[in-house]
């Protein structure tokens, strides 16, 4: 029965509402198993990083089996030692009647006191004041809580130490020198003082095993923590000295967190849990020790039996591997859901609980729903059948069935949350989640995945039925073969009992009796928890602690009673921390000399800063290669099958003029029309003017004139004796010797235009060596033209390794009237029917009086990324920015030229990354070249306020260039610009052949709605991006930046009472220039001089730029009137069948030939 008609009272107005939306979903999966597929990987990535940063700071990730957690010692009174306190006896003891205090130690080792045993160990002057620095940090630099500049701040000197008579108690092995670095250095024999107080200073140094050396000192900081909110700014403190960045000394924990790759926790993870199973069985009961193993192979049954099911059925490794991955995904998910509603899963609890929640996430559902879509496409061959149905189909008949198990298993797991039995109420809460996500996640994520398997199968299938039909002899059948493939596949769908027969349909029917046991398994394992059989998932309590008896921590808690007792009678309660460990930096051994190693470790280390987590890298990269093979696969299998293609004549004839240019090479079947051969007339009386390049390279010409036409070709080394010789030089040599040199290495091939001094000579060598080298060879005599265009204008500004250049035809729009001047619109395009629906626009526009254009801003930008130590110095650096020192930046990237002007700084945080959007003024240049020079200026600036910034890149993408981004959308980038412009009624009846109202309701539901509901950015127009490309190659800017420039919106509304039509087009990022960059170029120059704008404007800079954005934004509208019009008259079609659909003629092969007037007459005649 379909999920959509269940029956039942209220039952089924919840099962129609439940059924309803897991049809949608796995509707639209089926239909983008794609697009859910990648939505899917990118919520997982970001729930694996938010899991990442939690569980750095986790137990799971220590490097000892069982961390220490605090012991409290007290000690009352005349009592000789402290005693250790229990949670529940800390708890009976009234906070008025004790002093409390926090007890924390920092280790300081040297790793070469044990390696070596040269080694003094930390005896050493350097070592010394590396801890006489490290403990001027952390004493009054070490600053707490974080937060604004606002927020009063503490240090442990000042605010946090415990004082007793109005002294911090802390102990360092400095005391010895009485914390002067001045004693340190004037003393000439240290060992020798330490010795002298080794006996009662023993507890602030750690000896090696063997009792020889010093290998660490212990320093030693007492907290005063009576109140809440000191102990908590002693545990940031505590933190934040943790997690110092590296210096002479380095934290364990700064250490792992910055050498440790996902591979290496993983690895730790898997470690640990070993030796938390090793403790398990040292100190549990039989009982508990029975659970877990029983837990663990039942875990390890289950993914076996998920592999052999799914393999019985097909898929080897495919299908099993995607439902192992969405209960990952679903792990993930429930583990951050149970996290934000403040429930502590503790890392121990979830190694004990990792075989449990597989077990009761179980793969029967997917399995049930594999197993159903299959046999819906048994009925029929998979390639006739409509694969979304079949996917759907079987959603349907599964979806209650495994809804109701869900439900029944979940309210079970919920009692267990009820529970107060600790570990277990987090373990019930967990699964609980973990199953309404898998639930989820099976509908979407797997039903993706099914419809992709599915439709692969029937193209595969499709591809090998028609490769069969066109074939005499059939292949043998193989394991690989789809009809194998198929009767595996009804082998294992087959039906186990008769009653199945018997069903409406035919369909088997799964056996419920699995989903039963796993329910009687979770009630049986929620009940020995509630009668404590076993004690599997209850916390430890015989955790280790730190051992206040040693002696280094026993002699500083003496020392610390003593010193209470001289302010104090009320007893002492320390809480005693488990110690921070640092190490020396260790410079070791270095093979390389310290000038290579220096450089190199900078290297090194900068490298290591840039990288960052590999997993997402990994993802996307696997993603990349798989969207690729993927792609790869589906356009090879849905290839029609092949068919028979005519072979063309060999024979050839060559089309030869001395005044058409180039030579083509036509077959006998091409038919030429005399029409189409037009000879290039040139004119005595007018010539062409010429710039000071051309006049040079024609002088060149005349040189090597009696030498072009030589067809003696002369041995290498005497081509490179000429080419370097001072009287002859390549003008000597004729193009085929220049080749010549080129292939043997003799002359670069980017470097042509330098050695030859032609440039037109230069482009044509390097197209022939290009051409020779080719699989093809066929650039050499290509219809590619190379002769009459100005290559000085292009050589290194515009392009390099020229080798000709690509006409564009260039159409005229209008003329059209833009703020009361008649405007004729170039519009370089080779798309039909573009030119003339613009200009049919503008007729419209001007039928009203034209168009109206207002700039509402102007400012290119350009967008760094920098990269601070730490958040703090990043927020102080926006603050600073924002606030103080905006006139600094801004008069260092205002020197930086005469026009860029810096308007407007946005500044945004990434962590430890800042990005800074310069928003500038820059006269008629489009001017990313001119900003980026300011913003060097700039970050110079700021890095002389912040000398830690390090600029990761100039450009951050925060800019944003060339891709399509909000920022660029809301902010505006370049030339704002809005038109507008209202058409009277019966001109859109006469000349756009539709009525008001149907344009009106169009823009609507098309450019409003229809870009809304495709998740358009910017983009609700119907075709801004046609008319503003055309322009851009016309007038020679940069046709990479349609990306933004085209973001536009489109509005029509009814005016005049309903009669007339206001319109309007509002672009927000338009980036044009009229200097620079390809408006260089004359042809490009002389659309520039058409529309008025070329050049830098005389007396007002930035003036032309800004006009040619107006007239870009009128064109736009134009076009948009035009295109909406035709569409809401249907005549869209139309229009481009009638001019936009010319029949092709074959691409002939070119062949270099000698010219030849009488075979062009010949083939004319033909």
């Amino acid at each position: 029965m379909s999920i959509l008609s269940p029956s039942g009272g209220a039952f089924k107005s919840i099962s129609t509402l439940l059924g309803k939306g897991i049809h949608r979903a796995a509707r639209i999966s089926a239909r983008n198993p794609i697009e859910m597929m990648v939505a899917m990987l990118i919520m997982a990535s970001f729930s694996y990083f938010a899991l990442l940063n939690l569980a750095k700071t986790s137990d799971i990730f220590t490097g000892t089996s069982t961390r220490l957690h605090p012991t409290f010692a007290y000690r009352a009174g005349d009592a000789v030692t402290f005693t250790q306190l229990s949670d529940k006896e800390l708890k009976a003891i009234p906070s008025d009647a004790v002093v409390k205090v926090q007890l924390n130690q920092i280790v300081i080792e040297d790793p070469s006191a044990t390696r070596s045993k040269r080694s003094e160990g930390v005896i050493k002057p350097d070592v010394l004041e590396a801890v006489y620095q490290f403990q001027d940090v952390v004493e009054h630099q070490v600053l707490v809580p974080d937060g604004p500049k606002t927020t009063k701040k503490y240090s442990f000197d000042s605010d946090l130490c415990y004082k007793p008579n109005n002294q911090c108690f802390r102990q360092t092995p400095l005391d010895l020198w009485n914390n002067d670095l001045a004693a340190i250095h004037a003393d000439q024999d240290i060992a020798a003082t330490v010795a002298a107080h080794l006996n009662t200073a023993a507890h602030q140094f750690q000896m090696t095993d063997d009792q020889n050396k010093i290998q660490a000192f212990i320093l030693s900081y007492a907290f005063n923590a009576s109140s809440t909110i000191r102990q908590e700014l002693a545990k940031q403190w505590a933190f934040k000295v943790a997690t110092l960045p590296p210096g002479a000394l380095i934290s364990h924990t700064s250490m792992d967190d910055q050498q440790q790759n996902t591979f290496v926790w993983l690895f730790i993870i898997a470690r640990n849990v070993v030796y938390r199973i090793s403790e398990l069985i040292s100190q549990a009961e039989n009982i508990d020790i029975v659970v877990i193993l029983l837990g663990y192979l039942m875990m390890i049954a289950t993914f076996v039996s998920l592999y052999v099911n799914m393999r019985a059925m097909g898929s080897k490794y495919t299908l099993a591997t995607a439902v192992i991955a969405s209960g990952f995904f679903s792990f993930m998910l429930a583990l951050l859901t149970v996290h934000y509603l403040g429930v502590d899963v503790y890392p121990v609890v979830l190694a004990e609980a990792i075989p449990f929640l597989v077990v009761t996430i179980g793969f029967e559902r997917p399995f049930k729903l594999t197993k159903r879509v299959l046999q819906s496409s048994e009925q029929t061959s998979i390639s006739k059948q409509n694969v979304h149905e079949i996917v759907i189909r079987a959603v349907d008949d599964v979806a209650l069935p495994v809804a109701r198990e869900c439900s029944m298993e979940i309210f079970v797991l919920a009692l267990g949350a009820k529970s107060g039995i600790d570990g277990l109420r987090e373990f019930c809460l967990l699964s609980a989640i973990l199953l309404a996500y898998d639930y989820l996640i099976m509908f979407t994520w797997y039903t993706a995945v099914l419809a992709l398997k599915l439709e692969l199968r029937r193209i595969k299938e499709m591809n090998s039925t028609t490769d069969t039909s066109t074939k005499t002899i059939a292949a043998a059948p193989s394991s690989e073969n789809p009809v194998h493939i198929r009767r595996t596949v009804l082998k294992a769908l087959k039906p186990e009992s008769k009653s199945a027969r018997g069903k409406k349909g035919g369909e088997n029917v799964d056996d419920p009796i699995m989903g039963r046991v796993k329910l009687l398994v979770i009630v049986g394992f929620l009940v020995m928890h509630f009668f404590e059989l076993c004690s599997t998932l209850t916390p430890s309590t015989t955790t280790a602690g730190v051992n206040i008896e040693d002696p280094s921590v026993a002699k500083v808690l003496s020392a610390l009673y003593e010193r209470h007792q001289q302010s104090s009678s009320l007893p002492l309660v320390v809480e005693v921390f488990s110690p921070l460990q640092f190490h020396v930096v260790d410079q070791g051994y270095s093979v390389l000399p310290a000038i290579l190693e220096k450089p190199l470790n900078y290297m090194f280390n900068s490298y290591a800063d840039y990288i960052q987590d590999p997993v997402i890298s990994k993802w996307l990269t696997s993603a990349l290669v798989f969207s690729l093979f993927l792609n790869t696969y589906l356009f090879n299998v849905a290839k029609q099958p092949k068919q028979l293609v005519e072979h063309q004549s060999k024979e050839k004839r060559t089309l030869v003029s001395e005044n058409v240019s180039p030579f083509v090479e036509l077959s006998d079947k091409q038919k030429i029309s005399v029409t189409n051969v037009v000879p290039t007339m040139k004119s005595e009386g007018s010539p062409a003017p010429a710039s000071p390049a051309l006049h040079h390279e024609t002088h060149h010409r005349h040189r090597r004139s009696s030498v072009a036409h030589s067809k003696v070709i002369r041995p290498l080394d005497e081509c490179a004796v000429i080419l370097k010789s001072p009287e002859q030089g390549p003008d000597a040599l004729n193009d085929e010797e220049v080749l010549q040199l080129c292939q043997a290495g003799k002359i670069a091939p980017y470097a042509l235009e330098k050695v030859l001094q032609d440039f037109e000579r230069a482009v044509k060598v390097r197209r022939s060596l290009i051409s020779r080298a080719s699989m093809t060879k066929t650039l050499e005599a290509s219809a590619l033209p190379v002769q009459h265009y100005d290559y000085s204008k292009v050589m290194g500004a515009c392009c390099e390794n020229v080798i000709g250049y690509m006409p564009i035809p260039v159409g005229v729009a209008g003329p059209m009237i833009i703020d009361g001047e008649s405007i004729h619109i170039p519009m370089a395009t080779t798309e039909g029917c573009l030119v003339a629906s613009a200009a049919r626009g503008c007729k419209a526009i001007n039928a009203g009086g034209g168009a109206t254009t207002v700039l509402t801003a102007d400012g290119m930008t350009r967008g760094p990324c920098v990269e601070f130590p730490n958040i703090t110095t990043a927020v102080a650096c926006k603050r600073w920015i924002e606030e103080t020192g905006a006139e600094t930046v801004m008069a260092a990237f205002n020197s930086t030229s005469r026009f860029a002007r810096l308007r407007k700084l946005k500044v945004t945080l990434a962590g430890k990354l800042v990005f800074i959007r310069f928003s500038t003024t820059t006269g008629d240049a489009m001017g990313m070249n001119m900003i980026s020079k300011g913003c060097e200026k700039a970050l110079a600036a700021i890095s002389e306020k912040f000398p830690e910034m390090q600029i990761i890149s100039l450009s951050g993408n925060y800019c944003t260039d060339k891709k399509a981004a909000a920022i660029n959308w809301i902010e505006g980038r370049g030339k704002s610009v809005v038109a507008e412009a209202i058409i009277p009624g019966e001109v859109v009846e006469k000349t756009l052949k539709t009525t008001v109202a149907a344009l009106v309701e169009l823009n609507i539901s098309k450019n409003l709605i229809g870009s809304a509901m495709a998740g358009s950015l910017g983009g609700f127009n119907a075709h801004a991006a046609n008319i503003l490309t055309a322009v851009y190659i016309a007038t020679g800017q940069d046709p990479a930046q349609n990306v933004e420039s085209s973001n536009c919106i489109t509005l029509m509304k009814a005016v005049n009472q309903g009669r007339d039509l206001h319109i309007s087009c509002t672009m927000p990022s338009i980036e044009v220039g009229t200097i620079g960059g390809g408006t260089i170029l004359p042809p490009q120059q002389s659309m520039l001089d058409m529309l008025g704008v070329r050049g830098p404007h005389p007396t007002e800079p930035g003036k032309n730029a800004q006009r040619l954005a107006r007239i870009i934004v009128a064109a736009v509208m134009a076009g948009e009137l035009s295109l909406c019009a035709a569409l809401a008259a249907g005549h869209l079609v139309q229009a481009h069948m009638a001019h936009n659909r010319v029949a092709a003629t074959p691409a002939p092969t070119p062949v270099a030939t000698t010219p030849s007037t009488q075979s062009f007459e010949c083939l004319l005649k033909k």
